[in-house]
């Protein structure tokens, strides 16, 4: 055969492989193609359901602040959630038109119809409400029956994400399957090109073909090894060789685009999960210190390399003060008037758009200010707290989704332990006087006396009973026995001071336990107190009320009783110097003696 023969064999060979590799390649590129749109899917499917979820929970939490409160504007903020709610119809039809399976939207159109049933509840507590029946609505609304519904929802909810993490995740699997698969046909298709270039190259081409074949033929290995940095050679002529090498340009650009679509997949489930355990942490939180605690441990996490602080408002003064700090950010971190921050007075993030120009927030410092984030925590409608970000810069900038996700969750923490607080204090101390109520004295009484009787140590008693109450609650009213009352346990906390505790035991009767305190300990304070009751001048209005006297008895443990009758023996003693006129101490000892 002759040599010319041979050549042109060669050649057309080589075109035909060059034509088949480029066409492998671009298949390729639509299995990488296929792998993106699957994780874009996975996304769409997401939000929606992200926000269905997010309804129905800010629903939820709406009714139950409602029956607690019964404010007008929580009941309408419900109820324009509510409207929102009931689109979750359309919702599964984007969610069919998305590319949902049939045994998925059946598994939310379950989870959606404990949520209507949630809903039916909502409006029956709603309704007992409006029939004056606030307590069964706080009944219902905070049983255990519909906390369970609420978890069935979120279990429905949860098992649809995971059945289609598994689609996704399959379908993910095999796009990458069929993509290294044709990778490797394209490898060997390219390596039979070389070889027959070379063949060319040894007869005709020497000159022409060989430095571009062995330059593509190193890019070919690196990208098959997905050494995506490899630089392609720029070859312009029109012929095989430039066919092969915008080939390989278009398969690295797509490697590269893969690459980067895995890496922000997997930060985004990193942060995504971030989220979601730090969400987890702060609703088993006890008490402010927790929340805090979990703001400092998950901030750097989620946004690292971001310095930034936590600042709660606080009522009195009215003022935003540092309760955290991480990454040493710039500035000090004194209390400052709400006012100073952009972000509070707008109730919203701020800047609004990161590195365009705006006016920066005055409690920042001047070093900062350029590459800062404010972000308020709102909970009810309400700016409750601040997420202060400092060296903000594109490299390490997060997705502002993400701060604003954090700092809600943060602001719903904050506000649950505020009002829990507010609701704890309502529930063991008396309004009037600020001292513990009677419903707090038996868990006192008993952790007292376990103490007491573990170290060997007194435990004393005192009954207060201002006399002839009655006498001034009728002659000057009962506005003036509140003062009267006010002043006199004011007296008999400040005499308790830090070894004891103070109750209101009844309408004008006081109790208090001195842990560690004799008898001898007991008698002066007891005597204390009623010196300065004695002494109390109180005046209502223009008229001077008085005098006000105590009778005050006195028992200690274990000198006059065993830890299930110290209170009966307090009462004695106080019923004993009430039989001897009042305006006296005597204590259980005394009646031992008599």
């Amino acid at each position: 055969m002759r040599i010319a023969t041979i050549t042109n064999w060669a050649y057309g060979a080589t075109v035909c492989l060059t034509i088949a590799s480029g066409v492998v390649m671009i298949l390729a590129s639509n299995a990488d193609s296929v792998e993106r749109q699957a994780v874009k899917q996975r996304q769409q499917f997401d939000q929606i359901t992200e926000e269905v979820e997010t309804d129905a929970w800010m629903l939820s939490d709406l009714a139950r602040l409602y029956v607690i409160k019964k404010e007008p504007a929580i009941l309408d903020e419900f109820q324009q959630k509510e409207s929102v709610l009931k689109r979750t119809e359309h919702r599964m039809v984007q969610l069919k038109d998305a590319g949902a399976t049939s045994g998925e939207l059946m598994l939310l159109g379950e989870g959606l119809k404990i949520i209507d049933e949630l809903q039916d509840e909502q409006q029956a507590a709603l309704s007992s409400v409006a029939r004056g029946e606030g307590q069964q609505a706080v009944d219902l609304l905070f049983g255990s029956a519909y906390e369970l519904e609420i978890e069935r929802a979120q279990r429905q909810i949860d098992h649809f994400r995971q059945m289609l993490d598994s689609r996704i995740i399959a379908e993910v699997q095999a796009a990458t399957k069929t993509s290294k698969t044709l990778r490797t046909a394209s490898e060997i298709m390219v390596g039979l090109t070389a070889l027959l270039f070379l063949f060319v190259l040894g007869f005709i081409l020497k000159r022409r073909v060989l430095r571009p074949v062995v330059r593509l033929s190193d890019v070919v290995h690196r990208l098959a090894s997905q050494d995506y940095a490899v630089e392609t050679p720029n070859f312009n002529q029109i012929d095989e060789i430039g066919d092969m090498a915008q080939a390989i340009h278009i398969f690295r650009e797509n490697g590269l685009a893969r690459q980067r679509l895995e890496r922000e997949r997997d930060a985004d489930w990193a942060i995504r999960e971030l989220l979601a355990r730090m969400t987890q942490r702060l609703q088993g939180c006890e008490n402010f210190a927790d929340v805090i605690n979990v703001a400092e441990l998950f901030a750097p996490n989620v946004a690292p390399g971001v310095a930034g602080r936590l600042y709660i408002l606080e009522r009195d003064p009215w003022q935003m003060r540092c309760v955290a700090e991480w990454l040493d950010p710039d500035g000090d971190n004194h209390p400052f008037d709400s006012d100073a921050c952009w972000a509070i007075r707008r109730g919203q993030s701020h800047p609004p758009v990161s590195g365009e120009p705006d006016i920066a927030c005055y409690h920042l410092p001047p070093s900062s200010a350029d590459c800062s984030l404010c972000v308020p925590l709102i909970a009810q409608g309400e700016a409750i707290g601040l997420l202060s970000f400092q060296n903000i810069t594109p490299d390490n900038a997060p997705a502002r989704a993400y701060l604003e996700l954090m700092a809600e969750a943060l602001g719903l923490a904050l506000a649950n332990q505020r009002l829990r607080d507010a609701l704890l204090e309502k529930a063991l101390f008396d309004p009037l006087t600020g001292l513990r109520n009677r419903h707090h004295l038996d868990d006192t009484l008993r952790t007292q006396l376990a103490q007491a009787m573990r170290s060997s140590e007194s435990l004393s008693c005192l009954m207060i009973d201002i006399d002839h109450f009655k006498t001034i609650n009728d002659r000057y009213g009962h506005e003036a026995g509140d003062e009267v009352i006010k002043s006199v346990a004011g007296i008999v906390k400040r005499a308790v001071r830090d070894g004891g505790m103070a109750f209101r035991y009844g309408g004008e009767e006081f109790l208090a336990l001195l842990a560690g305190a004799n008898e001898d300990a007991a008698f002066a304070c007891a005597s204390e107190i009623h010196r300065e009751v004695h002494t109390l001048s109180i005046r209502y209005g223009l008229t001077e009320i008085g005098p006000v006297d105590v009778s005050i008895g006195i028992a200690s443990y274990p000198q006059h009783a065993q830890s299930d009758n110290l209170l009966r023996a307090a009462d004695v003693a106080l019923y004993r110097a009430k039989e001897l006129g009042r305006s006296r101490i005597v204590s259980f000892g005394m009646l031992k003696a008599e």
